[in-house]
């Protein structure tokens, strides 16, 4: 009994346990939370790593095909989409070259596991003291796991698998492997992949080649390749490589002064990018070549129909009188230069391609002004007028619409070639009027010009917004004999290898005849004499035959001059991109500079022949003589009396009568003119014939 009441008495009251000390409990419940949390752990990974990518592909590339862009002789333009150079040995760049990269992205890159607690934590109390985004948490390592493997999603679950691929690339590869992965892998923009890729396609050099500041420029690209591309963003950019140059001074990888050189060395991106005039050409084929080619991944090689010759020669021509005309207020000018067949030999759309990618040439509409009118002259030819019609330059009202001429002035009776060569707006406006501006506007569509085209009595005078790539196509009418053209720019499309992708065929969209004579032939002596002794007198080159038109708006916002030769048609425009006035700038002073300067240069490369006569002239046709025009009666070809007799060619002589409503007659002075506006399509015409016109009132654009 002793025995068993001394042992009640040691294992305490109902032999329960003695209670365990503070640091027994406390340790106990570590490791029970430890063991459930190590659970925890290994079920979350294994959750996340369910559909962790395939690390077999590490060394696989995935990227869009390169197209490298060729102009008419197989000179190299341009290289779009991706490229890849040959992967870049570390030890083979200047130390400075990696250092730059580690000290803006992952300073504390050799002294962690693949991932930085302190780095986390620092970007983590910095983004709540923001109240946003403001710095990232993530190593050089976690960025090669996102660039290799996983998708920029910015969630939980890719930020795990990122950690997990981080650690499994730390355990498998050195620093410096995973260092030169990085350099070899990641994006620099303009389609490079590579620090090799990078160096070549900025600065035309190699990798090892770099100085310390093309280093801290191409470091900076990585935290956002568009926004700091050295092209179009060039002082963001440069402020950004300032940052890594500092941050390369803080880690003691070059010193202050060292900074100080390379921050006061300017850095210039490759000639083949910083040629960016010809960039708006390539930007306006990329599209249509990736429609033409399919969904492919082949590279591809475009050969176009460009001329890199003529391409500089428009650069420079555009250059020299942007920079004269600057304090006129002139901006922007754009250029489009076709051959007979409609092929593009070369294009500017803007003033700078790094500062604005908008292409002017061809996807701004602006008013073309008089340069429009070769439509309605072209018009009333085909209704019988010749360049000898006799016409009155006198006030006329349309409706409630008055034009007025550039000069403030009438002249009163004159031919019809001397009112193109002068730019009389009332001519143009009454006979668009007389012959119905409905019949102009399809004379445009007709010969190319695509874009929206209304009807208001003001449209004969430029009321149109084109681009100057539809007034190039419309005017290569005239240029080539009177056939239709469509501007292209690609001649083929094939692989590296030879197969052939694409091929322009001419059968499909070849010239198509137009306009046939003697119409062709009159409109090329009107226009001829816009260059011999009209307004473009100032485009005149001697020995060539030349013809075109200018044009200017209203206050001065828009000037062109559209210009051509035989088989060879160039349209520039100048203006301001807010469409503000440009001071006294007119179609004959800055834009036919230009084209002036563009074809002294192209001219003798071109051999460019005479202005073609065109489609043969009808049976015992024959040059109308100025001397039989001034004999026949004249009248007013505005008037509305019912005594009004139309003039009449003599048919003798091969004359194409008009209609029986479009008299070539003048008056010889009077008050001004009043005619209502000429019912048109889809108008309603006046209830009354007799009704007084609406007090005058110029609600549209004059143009001269």
């Amino acid at each position: 009994m002793a025995n068993t009441q001394d042992y009640g008495r040691e294992t305490g009251r109902g032999g329960a346990k003695p209670p365990r000390s503070g640091w027994k409990r406390f340790f106990y419940w570590l490791t029970v939370l430890g063991v459930w949390g190590l659970i925890f752990l290994v079920a979350l990974f294994a959750f996340f790593a369910r559909d962790l990518p395939d690390t077999s592909a590490l060394y696989n590339v995935d990227r869009q095909p390169t197209i490298t862009y060729l102009d008419r002789s197989g000179a190299m333009i341009a290289t779009r989409g991706s490229q890849q150079a040959p992967p870049v040995d570390l030890k083979a760049l200047p130390d400075y070259v990696p250092a730059a990269f580690i000290a803006i992205e992952d300073r504390r890159f050799y002294h962690h596991p693949g991932f930085d607690p302190v780095g986390m934590s620092r970007a983590m109390v910095s983004n709540v003291r923001a109240g946003r985004v403001v710095q990232g948490g993530s190593t050089l390592t976690q960025q090669l796991a996102k660039n290799l493997f996983l998708s920029p999603d910015q969630n939980m679950k890719r930020k795990v698998q990122e950690l997990m691929l981080a650690v499994w690339l730390e355990m498998k590869f050195s620093k410096d492997e995973i260092l030169a992965l990085y350099l070899n892998r990641v994006y620099f923009g303009a389609g490079a992949y590579g620090i090799e890729a990078a160096s070549q396609r900025y600065f035309d050099k190699p990798a090892s080649q770099l100085t310390i500041g093309e280093a801290a420029l191409l470091a900076g690209l990585l935290k956002a390749p568009s926004r700091y591309s050295p092209l179009s963003e060039g002082e963001r950019a440069g402020a950004r490589a300032t940052v890594v140059l500092n941050e390369m001074v803080e880690s003691g990888v070059i010193t202050a002064a060292q900074r100080d050189q390379a921050a006061a060395t300017p850095v210039r991106v490759s000639r083949t990018l910083a040629s960016q005039h010809a960039q708006y050409f390539i930007d306006w084929l990329d599209k249509q070549v990736r429609e033409m080619a399919g969904d492919t991944t082949s590279d591809l090689v475009v050969e176009t129909t460009l001329d890199l010759t003529l391409q500089t020669s428009a650069e420079r021509a555009v250059r020299r009188i942007l920079d004269r005309d600057e304090g006129k207020g002139v901006q922007q000018a754009a250029l489009v230069a076709l051959d007979g067949e409609g092929r593009v030999r070369a294009m500017i759309g803007g003033a700078s391609y790094a500062d604005s990618q908008f292409n002017r040439a061809v996807d701004a509409r602006r008013q073309a002004g008089s340069a429009f009118k070769p439509f309605v002259y072209l018009t009333a030819l085909e209704s019988g007028y010749t360049p000898e019609t006799r016409v009155v330059d006198q006030p006329i009202t349309i409706g409630n619409w008055s034009p007025r001429n550039y000069s403030g002035t009438f002249i009163g009776e004159t031919t019809l070639a001397n009112a193109v060569a002068q730019s009389t707006n009332t001519v143009a406006a009454g006979i668009a009027d007389q012959i119905g501006r409905d019949n102009v506007a399809r004379t445009a569509r007709r010969l190319g010009i695509t874009s929206e085209i209304g009807l208001q009595p003001s449209m004969a005078l430029g009321a149109v917004e084109v681009s100057p790539l539809e007034m190039a196509q419309a005017y290569d009418a005239f240029a080539n004999g009177g056939k239709r053209v469509r501007a292209y720019g690609i001649s083929r499309i094939r692989t590296p290898q030879g197969r052939v992708v694409y091929q322009h065929a001419a059968r499909d969209e070849g010239p198509i005849q137009t306009i046939s004579n003697p119409f062709l032939y009159y409109q090329n002596q009107l226009l001829r004499g816009v260059i011999t002794s009209g307004s473009g007198r100032s485009a005149a080159i001697a020995g060539r035959d030349l013809a075109g038109k200018t044009g200017t708006t209203s206050d001065y916002k828009d000037a062109w001059f559209v210009g051509y030769t035989g088989g060879f048609v160039t349209a520039v425009w100048v203006g301001k991109d807010d469409n503000t006035a440009m001071r006294g700038v007119t179609g004959g002073s800055s834009p036919a500079a230009i084209w002036r300067g563009f074809m002294e240069a192209a001219l003798p490369r071109l051999d460019a022949p005479a202005i073609p006569d065109g489609p043969p002239m009808p049976e015992g046709w024959q040059p109308p003589s100025p001397i039989q025009d001034l004999m026949g009666e004249v009248e007013d070809p505005y008037a509305e009396s019912p005594t009004a007799q139309p003039y009449v060619e003599d048919d003798g002589q091969g004359g194409y009568p008009p209609a029986e409503s479009q008299s070539r007659t003048y008056s010889s002075g009077g008050p001004a003119v009043v005619r209502p506006t000429a019912p048109q399509p889809g108008q309603r015409q006046p209830e009354k014939p007799g009704m007084a016109p609406q007090p005058e009132r110029r609600p549209e654009s004059q143009f001269f």
